[in-house]
């Protein structure tokens, strides 16, 4: 065979496996030196915020455990689906992570027409579980939920609640509260709960579900009143306030989690290597001290699958609670 055809043959030949090599999906490469470069975190809320929070205080001690920074990137806007959009569609190589929340279980039923779902994502942690006080203002006659309930009832749609988003945890748990009770209350959007807990104070609103951890002090101060908590057991912060579930209404007791996501069709290798790190930072004691401050409950680790179920329950759950409501927004 001439020199110069074999040169060319191997030259080809090498340049198809290095064509191959660049060109395999990172599911054909093993998780054994990921990461090898940063990570980037998308997180579609503002910057300063509990979701904020408490992803920063999960992702610094990820970072150190993977020797890679994480550096994240606030992508707010469009009922976070313009973070929820980007993240999807992300290379699935395990080096761009999405934060989830109810917003990702709630928003693909209530916009329909978005370029994501939750399909979209395999969730890799669920770090934190977020409990949430039923609150009025102290003027207000209503000293029980069920005394809340006969006064709505009495006056459909006189009582207004605060509201941060639609397909947000307070929003969905308000939805899930008049469906239940057969009450019509009026929404009153906010961009944020500490200026929606401002006018609870000054009796501008009614009613409100929010963050046990914003709402504690005012209660322990007897500047709100605490009708219950959503959480799976009673709130220290809030001693003798039973839950929803506690007073018989199981149904309302919707606690929101927090999590991680990567791009579906990430490496399964990569998903269990970065769920294992979480795992191990869910097992800090540190970070248990620091979620309490927070009002936050840590999660027992879960495996992928675990995470898995959860995802498509609380999926389907909202679903039909989006669905009754009839609850539409354009993508």
């Amino acid at each position: 065979m001439p020199e110069r055809f074999t040169t060319k043959l191997s030259l080809a030949l090498a340049l198809a496996i290095g064509a191959l090599a660049t060109s395999l999906p990172a599911a054909a490469q093993t998780a054994s030196d990921f990461p090898n470069r940063r990570i980037t975190m998308i997180v579609p809320y503002p910057a300063g915020g509990i979701v904020d929070i408490a992803t920063r205080l999960v992702t610094e001690k990820l970072s150190a455990r993977l020797g890679q920074p994480i550096i994240i990137e606030n992508k707010a806007g469009g009922n976070t689906n313009i973070g929820h959009g980007l993240a999807a569609r992300a290379e699935p190589d395990g080096y761009t992570w999405t934060f989830m929340g109810p917003a990702t279980l709630a928003n693909p039923h209530i916009s329909p027409g978005l370029t994501w779902s939750t399909d979209s994502f395999v969730g890799v942690g669920i770090t934190a579980w977020a409990p949430f006080a039923v609150v009025v203002n102290p003027d207000s006659p209503a000293n029980t939920v069920q005394e809340f309930v006969e006064l709505a009832k009495k006056s459909p749609g006189t009582f207004n609640y605060a509201n941060t988003g639609i397909g947000s945890a307070m929003h969905m748990n308000t939805v899930v509260f008049m469906q239940e009770t057969k009450t019509d209350l009026t929404m009153i959007p906010y961009q944020g709960q500490p200026q929606a807990i401002i006018d609870l104070l000054a009796n501008r609103v009614h009613f409100i579900i929010a963050s046990t951890g914003l709402v504690s002090q005012h209660v322990q101060e007897k500047k709100l009143k605490a009708l219950a908590v959503i959480a799976h057991q009673p709130s220290p912060l809030l001693p003798g306030v039973r839950t929803m579930a506690e007073l018989g209404l199981p149904s309302v007791n919707v606690v929101p989690w927090y999590g991680f996501g990567v791009p579906k069709n990430t490496p399964q290798a990569v998903v269990d290597k970065i769920n294992a790190e979480i795992n191990a930072v869910l097992r800090d004691p540190d970070l248990k001290a620091v979620y309490s401050r927070q009002s936050l409950d840590v999660v027992k680790p879960m495996s992928p699958k675990e995470i898995a179920d959860l995802i498509a329950k609380d999926s389907a759950e909202l679903g039909k609670v989006v669905k009754a409501a009839n609850i539409k927004l354009a993508p």
